[in-house]
């Protein structure tokens, strides 16, 4: 029998899974990702939640012949790491990947890609359609898309295609993004950059009145969703929120004109109205060509794990019928 794993390392939980050769998950583990001190400790950190899903399925590690690994970028395919990531501490500028896990699997067949494109890999995968001109995009701690154009996963030369959370929506720059430049879709959209628009656009306003907790260091964008309902403030927040969503999404249509838009991430997942229906609303206004179907992701918080499996099992590229 032979064994398959996926790994997902997120700017916030790492998980691993194991798999027979029919893709049937056997075993499944993750912990968080640590915060340092170095970006060795995310790799022994991935290393032991392989192992403890290896052990989970009753297998050794050596039993697994291939491994998907989807990461945070940026991405440095030659050297099967991920380098100076933007939404970890600064202290974590290396993080190694595939040669600690093809050490650890005894195996050569380790497929890196970024989680927006193990995303796209795995909705391609398990879709009744297995589309040809799809993307998908998360909207979570970062903000990212994997794109396929006629059939083909678009990765770069380096792995770091995609990267559409750092494309400049506002030429004002009135925000700094986590990569330190300013204007980017992320810096407006994550989870972790919400409070801080809020507070940009509290203050802005100067006499706004909000039963949201501005001052209180523990402030998130979960207040906000949670009071879209019944403060202005918070839906007026989520309505600008809307507009950059909307207007990424647009921009992205107009680059590589997918028939399918899948949106994921936990800020997607937690908020799916809030989140899709203000781009869906927008696209008609902001879209020259066709409006492609925009939906939540089908596969939920696997949708990333579950495309690095689906590429350990198909050689990297995701094509069922490589199977």
């Amino acid at each position: 029998m032979a064994y398959y794993v996926g790994v997902d390392l997120g700017a916030t939980n790492v998980r691993a899974v194991v798999a027979d050769e029919d893709g049937t998950v056997l075993s499944s583990r993750s912990d968080q990702t640590p915060r340092g001190p170095t970006g060795i400790a995310i790799t022994e950190a991935i290393l032991r939640i392989v192992r403890e899903a290896c052990s989970g399925a009753d297998v050794e590690p050596q039993d697994a012949v291939a491994a998907g690994v989807a990461s945070i970028g940026p991405l440095d395919l030659a050297e099967g790491a991920v380098e100076n990531p933007a939404n970890l501490p600064d202290t974590i500028d290396r993080i190694p990947l595939t040669g600690p896990l093809s050490v650890l699997l005894d195996t050569d067949r380790v497929y890196l890609h970024n989680d927006t494109n193990a995303g796209v890999i795995g909705e391609r995968f398990h879709s009744e359609r297995n589309p040809d001109d799809m993307v998908y995009v998360t909207i979570s701690s970062g903000v990212g898309a994997g794109v396929c154009v006629d059939g083909n996963v678009l990765s770069g030369w380096d792995g770091n295609a995609g990267e559409v959370g750092h494309m400049t929506l506002d030429p004002q720059g009135e925000l700094t993004c986590g990569c330190g430049h300013d204007g980017h879709w992320e810096a407006y959209c994550s989870g972790n950059n919400i409070p801080r628009y809020a507070r940009f656009l509290y203050e802005e306003d100067g006499s706004v009145d909000t039963v949201l907790p501005m001052e209180d260091p523990d402030f998130s964008a979960v207040d906000i969703f949670e009071h879209a309902e019944d403060d202005e403030f918070a839906r007026h927040v989520v309505d600008q929120v809307g507009h950059w969503n909307a207007m990424g999404i647009a921009n992205i249509v107009h680059a590589y004109a997918p028939l399918t838009i899948y949106v994921g991430g936990a800020v997607a997942l937690n908020n799916p109205d809030l989140i899709l229906e203000p781009i869906r609303e927008r696209m008609d206004e902001m879209v020259m060509v066709n409006v492609p179907q925009i939906e939540l992701t089908t596969l939920g918080d696997e949708v990333v794990v579950q495309g690095a499996l689906a590429s350990a099992l198909t050689g990297g590229t995701g094509d069922r019928s490589r199977l």
